[in-house]
């Protein structure tokens, strides 16, 4: 989360807050029939829908400034390399990687992640 807070180069980040709009019908119907089991991250998703509103997190961010990636999608990405062991750097790569991943973010199959 570095520069979300403070000026580190970068400028300060602004939250313009993403609505969960559900799973993509295409990310729902391929990761529903690649992993017909599901994953932790699907199993989630599925049991407790979208778990980190953006705007729970509105106070802690300037009202101008930089876009920043959405804090509600930084934390579930957060859980999850916690709960896999990930490093920052491979967490990037998973959201970008892992079709479970973009399912539980609610994200379209194409997104470039984080």
């Amino acid at each position: 989360m570095i520069g979300l807070f403070a000026d580190r180069g970068w400028g300060w980040m602004s939250l313009e807050p993403r609505a969960d709009r559900g799973v993509p019908e295409l990310t729902a119907r391929v990761v529903r029939a690649s992993f017909p089991k599901g994953t932790l991250a699907v199993r989630v998703r599925e049991a407790l829908g979208p778990l980190f509103e953006d705007e729970s997190f509105a106070e802690a961010f300037p009202g101008r400034g930089r876009p920043a990636v959405s804090p509600g999608a930084l934390a579930l990405v957060s859980v999850l390399q916690y709960a896999e062991g990930l490093t920052d750097r491979q967490a990037a790569d998973q959201v970008r990687a892992r079709m479970d991943w973009k399912f539980l973010l609610g994200l379209e199959l194409d997104d470039p992640g984080v």
